[in-house]
């Protein structure tokens, strides 16, 4: 892959994949990462992409991987900082992204492909492994999930 085009695509999905590293992991150091490793993968691989469309689903199937993989870690169990403000627009998505943080990170992973990315169930269940019922499941707990905590309460 020629460094134009890798330079094209860190311009166009950066932001896209350190949000969604973010979600799922929870450490903005660990999300740079993350993203990094992403991008690296895709200067080594150096594939043929189809579509803007498959392009930017590739690189955040790769990057869904990676924190998949970094949530297993040994070393990720024994620490797990957590961030002092998440990067939101304003004071009440800030709100909303500290509660969201609160969740686990596999509830975490499917809330911000289907509302922050606009992935359907069948394509984060490509993106992530998982099976499209089991998405929609994940999916239905973690509203619930979230709605208990915005309302207070201990879901």
């Amino acid at each position: 892959m020629e460094s134009n085009r890798l330079e094209t695509l860190l311009f166009q999905y950066e932001n896209t994949l350190y949000r969604a590293a973010l979600a799922i992991l929870g450490d903005a150091h660990e999300a740079e990462d993350a993203v990094q490793d992403a991008f690296l993968r895709c200067l080594e691989k150096a594939p043929d992409f189809e579509s803007p469309a498959h392009e930017k689903a590739w690189l955040l199937r790769v990057t869904v991987n990676g924190c998949k993989s970094r949530l297993r870690s040994p070393w990720r169990r024994r620490t797990a900082p957590l961030l002092d403000t998440y990067p939101a627009a304003g004071p009440e998505e800030q709100s909303l992204m500290e509660t969201i943080g609160k969740l686990p990170a596999k509830d975490r992973t499917v809330l911000h492909l289907y509302y922050y990315e606009g992935y359907q169930t069948a394509e984060i269940a490509e993106m992530t492994g998982w099976r499209e019922g089991t998405v929609r499941s994940r999916l239905t707990r973690a509203r619930a999930k979230l709605g208990a905590l915005l309302k207070g309460e201990e879901p």
